[in-house]
């Protein structure tokens, strides 16, 4: 076991997985007040961990092997940008440890997964729900799984420093197999909506251009999108853009004085609506109008909102001219990272024939294609 091999021993060690996450629709609305409709994959983050006797903490990656082992203390739970994904560990220690909880002693963890980095499939928030689930199980803290999410996101925001919303770890952490979660992440209210394609596949194409979150320009849309709420503020009495709707909207839109801002606000809105849209198509086994929604989810987001990038508008201009593909859009933060799409089962090679020889041509690199199956959630192995 690859485990014994790097520390020397593997008696009690235990074993846990948390799935990564691909948004079906909704996106940039889950710090907006409004909904979103993630579901979890089979794709995530293996945990293998055994307590020690003392207070360090040691981590290794199989996806980071040329690290080594990297050492730190429970007295040391500080970020540091050099310790690169180490910090999303620690970031969750060091969030279970503000809300109340002790961890006893330190740990040798293992960590390993199948989401490609900085992909836009949440591999950190992936790592933060099974660092979550590793120490709620060593330590019987108790914890459910919505706090776990509510955990995640806190050291993403306070610890790694992304103002992300909820969406993420939500998703991870509350996944059901074959099932999207219609989450108002206002209330965090939520449904289970089965998601059956009949004759058809999910794709995820990954264009293989990095994104990092933290310094990109994710922060700065959040900020566009607070003020013009406040701008709107002035004028009503609500709460989020997600409490308007798209005719509401037009009535009130000059009240946000400047013109980016507005587009951010537009996208804001007519994003979630698009999202309680799809998910009542997906009830009515529309699967043509959910895909709609989808293209238009996308235009929104190159448009208004502005974060998809020639890469990310490449794969999805691509997709739309192919036969069978019944929507594509980005998904994730954008600047980089991934598309998914809704492709018919006889045309997925295809697809990815043709999308990849047109994306390389392009770009001047490939990208990467996985067919994907919704998976459940965390779960100790």
């Amino acid at each position: 076991m690859k485990f014994k091999e790097v520390y020397g021993d593997n008696t009690d060690v235990r074993v846990f997985f948390a799935p990564g996450r691909v948004n079906l629709i909704g996106e940039h609305t889950d710090y907006n007040g409004g909904h979103v409709f993630p579901c979890a994959l089979t794709l995530g983050t293996y945990a293998v961990a055994k307590k020690r006797k003392d207070r360090k903490l040691r981590f290794y990656s199989t996806n980071f092997y040329k690290l080594g082992i990297l050492e730190s203390s429970l007295d040391d739970l500080r970020p540091d940008e050099a310790e690169g994904w180490l910090n999303y560990p620690k970031g969750v220690m060091w969030a279970v440890e503000k809300k109340g909880f002790k961890i006893p002693c330190g740990l040798d963890i293992m960590v390993s997964g199948d989401i490609p980095s900085g992909s836009g499939l949440s591999s950190s928030a992936s790592i933060e729900i099974v660092t979550g689930m590793t120490l709620n199980s060593l330590f019987d803290f108790g914890m459910s799984n919505q706090e776990l999410a509510l955990i995640g996101q806190y050291s993403e925001n306070n610890f790694n420093g992304v103002n992300c919303g909820i969406m993420d770890q939500f998703a991870i952490a509350m996944g059901r197999k074959d099932c999207a979660i219609f989450l108002n992440t206002a209330d965090l209210s939520y449904e289970y909506a089965p998601v059956i394609l009949k004759g058809a596949k999910i794709i995820i194409s990954n264009s293989n251009k990095k994104r990092g979150l933290s310094n990109s320009e994710y922060n700065e849309r959040r900020e566009e999108c607070e003020m013009a709420l406040t701008e709107l503020q002035a004028g009503m009495g609500i709460n989020t853009l997600g409490d308007l709707n798209e005719e509401l909207f037009e009535q009130i839109k000059m009240a946000i004085h400047d013109e980016d801002r507005r587009k951010r606000a537009k996208h804001a809105v007519y994003e979630n609506q698009r999202t309680i849209k799809a998910v009542q198509a997906l009830k009515n086994n529309d699967i043509a109008q959910f895909g709609r929604l989808m293209n238009e989810s996308h235009i929104s987001l190159r448009d208004d909102y502005e974060v998809t990038g020639e890469e990310l508008d490449t794969l999805v201009e691509k997709a739309w001219k192919v036969e069978g593909v019944i929507g594509s859009r980005m998904t994730g933060a954008g600047f980089g990272g991934c598309t998914v799409s809704i492709v018919k089962s006889e045309m997925v090679d295809e697809f990815i024939k043709r999308v990849g020889d047109a994306y390389r041509e392009k770009i001047g690199y490939s990208a990467k294609f996985y067919v994907v199956e919704i998976g459940s959630g965390p779960c100790e192995l």
